[in-house]
């Protein structure tokens, strides 16, 4: 028994010993690989990240990244990977059962394994400089990953965090493997409303020819409508060639929307048709799954996954089978049949073009990245030092047979509504130079891109887009076209301009309604006075502005409409055909409310729309009685440029904004790249640091900051030198 237990301990030192030398030796590594790497911090604390390597630049902006919000730079891979519910309690467990359909862990280093070895390096880079990070700083306290793997970027491998998988309905899964059903109608129409009146995502992308512009050179606006905070403004330099500056989704190592001294890329959420779902039939037969293919019946694969949730203080645990068509995983059901999703599911190749992308250095090579056809979310505006403005309308796009509606489930047993391989980039709805000098895409339509030289709507199948504007597209097409002379300052002016199309179509109307009636209500008349005199432009002093967001927002609420119309067609309804009796009965509500709120309906906008960044949380808490300071910019429903909105109050009278304009950038391409930037808030997610909220007076008064691209530029404003690791 002396024997064995001698033998134990033997054994357990050896594995201690091994342990202790193994982690020497990463230690070593770390080290070494942070020699290669400086960091320099400019004076808003954008940081210039500069190595020998690209990999020892992806050490270094993950180390940095996480300097600045490790907190964040977490809690995207805890919900990437799948175990979110965790931290957060089995309400986020089907959040982790959709990321698990799509990949396990398995799968993902599976995929690692296969990446090309520079891939590799830098994917082993990315986990380095997290967890020297955290070597590092040992007073910081992970909610969940205390060591970060190599394999993790493959889950953030193209467009931005989240991406397409989002669009797969939690509510759907959670119905469909908790009691194998459907969601009903109502509540799916429900679902659907709330999200239509939520704060729109997507963004506003511009490129305008030299021939538009005072300096001769091609500029680019660059103008993503994310959360706040969503993304930290970087700037990553190797000797191989790597020279990006732009705006990074926490926890990334590729700048997603930016710029290098030749080329700059910007992306809108596309329209695309680019994810189908597939109605299966399924048959038991001797306890084996199949489905239908024609005249076959395959296998349904089947698995199961484990998942760990937290109650209290204990992590439980709860299995789900999944199950998959060679259509993709089994998400919810129609019609009383399983259904499948399908996207693009090509980690290693999205990765591989969303950092190829970042050093092109003109048309052609950004052209050939585009092949790879693996950024499927998103649109692209692109302009370059050579002259060049283009604009890609998705990028990963399936062909399919278009007598089938693939808008709607389609019968997957059918082989001909299969996909039937991809469009190449020819095929997809591409604009390259047009006559008029300038482009635009606003997530609107790209039949009016660039308005009479725009695409031909006819020259491409019903599922390459939808032909859908909106009041943003309007608005940039009003304020670009006949116009000359653009410089940056220009273009930073235009992407505020205060117009706001969608009230000059809904406001009228209401005006016209108050004095059809002759009985007409008194508590109504000065107010109406307001709205009859302005001029549809936003304003942190505007009265009317207060007035029409919240009737805009109230009609939303209420107001009745046809179902097939689209968000600007209803507002244009509102504004014209919809009963008086409904404008004046909601008018009237709103008019209660805000003096029921406020004690006075008499608010200029800026008293009610404002910016309050309390700490550091991903969902801030608003909070009525503390300090907040006014924004004068309008939501993106009313067809503001510069959005500024709300997706969540916390039970507060005032709005205070939590998405729209994020990171933005206007860009110049010459001889030497010129740029101009603004954070929302600042670069720092730590309320301590001076850059937690430095740059957000400067947001609110339009007054972006000089980008520091060339290194004599950075020093010239550098306020901190360092290597990672050191001064810690």
């Amino acid at each position: 028994m002396i024997k064995i237990l001698f033998h134990a301990a033997i054994f357990f030192l050896l594995v201690s010993c091994g342990t202790e030398v193994k982690k020497e030796l990463e230690i070593d590594k770390w080290q070494a690989q942070a020699a290669n790497v400086e960091i320099i911090r400019d004076d808003f604390g954008v940081p210039h990240i500069y190595g020998k390597t690209d990999a020892d630049a992806v050490f270094g902006l993950l180390y940095a990244q996480c300097e600045d919000d490790f907190n964040r730079v977490e809690q995207n891979y805890i919900w990437a990977t799948g175990r979110l519910a965790e931290v957060e309690g089995e309400e986020a467990i089907y959040s982790d059962l959709r990321a698990k359909l799509f990949m396990t862990e398995e799968e993902a280093k599976a995929n690692y394994e296969k990446s090309p070895e520079w891939l590799k390096k830098l994917c082993d880079a990315f986990a380095d400089g997290i967890n020297y990070y955290l070597h590092t700083h040992p007073d910081v306290k992970p909610k969940l990953l205390t060591h970060f793997e190599p394999w993790m970027p493959l889950y953030f491998s193209e467009g931005s965090i989240g991406g397409d998988i989002e669009r797969i309905s939690t509510e759907k899964i959670k119905v469909f493997y908790e009691i194998g059903m459907e969601i009903p109608e109502a509540e799916e129409l429900q679902i659907q409303k709330q999200e239509e009146m939520a704060e729109p995502q997507g963004s506003n992308g511009i490129a305008i020819s030299g021939k538009l512009t005072e300096s001769g050179n091609p500029l680019l606006l660059i103008n993503p409508h994310t959360s706040f905070y969503f993304r930290g403004e970087v700037h990553v330099v190797s000797e191989e060639g790597l020279n990006a500056y732009g705006a990074v989704t926490w926890g990334q190592f590729f700048v997603y929307q930016g710029f290098n001294e030749k080329t700059g890329w910007m992306h809108t959420s596309t329209y695309t048709d680019v994810m189908d779902e597939f109605k299966e039939n399924i048959l038991n037969i001797d306890d084996k799954l199949l489905y239908q293919y024609g005249e076959e019946m395959r296998p349904v694969k089947t698995s199961e996954i484990s998942l760990k949730y937290k109650e209290g203080n204990v992590l439980r645990e709860k299995s789900f089978p999944a199950y998959r068509t060679h259509h993709g995983p089994i998400t919810h059901q129609v019609d009383g049949r399983w259904t499948a999703s399908a996207m693009m599911w090509e980690p290693v190749k999205a990765l591989e073009q969303s950092f190829v992308r970042t050093k092109q250095d003109g048309y052609r090579g950004f052209r050939e990245m585009m092949d790879i056809r693996t950024n499927s979310s998103n649109n692209t505006v692109y302009a370059d030092a050579e002259g060049n403005i283009a604009y890609f309308h998705g990028n990963f796009i399936p062909k399919r047979d278009t007598i089938f509606d693939y808008s709607k489930p389609v019968d997957g047993s059918n082989p001909k509504t299969d996909w039937q391989g991809l469009h190449t980039v020819d095929e997809n709805i591409l604009l390259l130079n047009p006559e008029n000098g300038w482009l635009q895409n606003c997530n609107s339509t790209p039949f009016t891109a660039a308005l009479e030289f725009s695409p031909k709507k006819e020259n491409y199948p019903n599922y390459m887009s939808l032909d859908r504007e909106n009041f943003r597209g309007i608005h940039a097409i009003d304020l670009l076209k006949d116009k000359v002379g653009f410089t940056i300052d220009g273009l930073i002016e235009l992407a505020h301009d205060p117009y706001l199309p969608a009230f000059d179509a809904l406001i009228p109307g209401l005006v016209r309604a108050y004095h059809w009636r002759h009985n007409k209500n008194p508590k109504l008349s000065e107010a109406i006075d307001i709205l009859a005199e302005w001029d549809f432009k936003t304003s942190k002093e505007s009265v009317a502005m207060t007035l029409a967001h919240f009737y805009g927002t109230k009609y939303y609420q209420e107001g009745k409409y046809k179902e097939e119309m689209t968000p600007m067609e209803r507002v244009k309804f509102w504004g014209s055909t919809s009963p008086n009796d409904e404008k004046l009965r909601i008018f009237e509500a709103v008019i209660d409310q805000l003096t029921k709120d406020f004690g006075t309906w008499k608010m200029p906008w800026g008293e009610v729309n404002r910016y309050q960044r309390l700490n550091g949380d991903i969902r801030q808490a608003f909070d009525d009685t503390k300090p907040s300071i006014p924004i004068g910019f309008a939501s993106g429903h009313w067809g503001a440029l510069a959005a500024y909105g709300a997706r969540y109050d916390n039970g507060t009278k005032k709005i205070y904004g939590t998405r729209g304009n994020s990171f933005a950038a206007v860009v110049e391409f010459g001889d030497k790249v010129k740029a101009k930037s603004i954070l929302a808030g600042g670069q720092s997610g730590d309320p301590n640091s001076p850059h937690f909220e430095d740059q957000i007076q400067r947001y609110a008064d339009v007054e972006w900051k000089e980008v520091g691209y060339y290194k004599e530029d950075v020093l010239k404003r550098a306020t901190k030198k360092y290597r990672p690791g050191e001064g810690n």
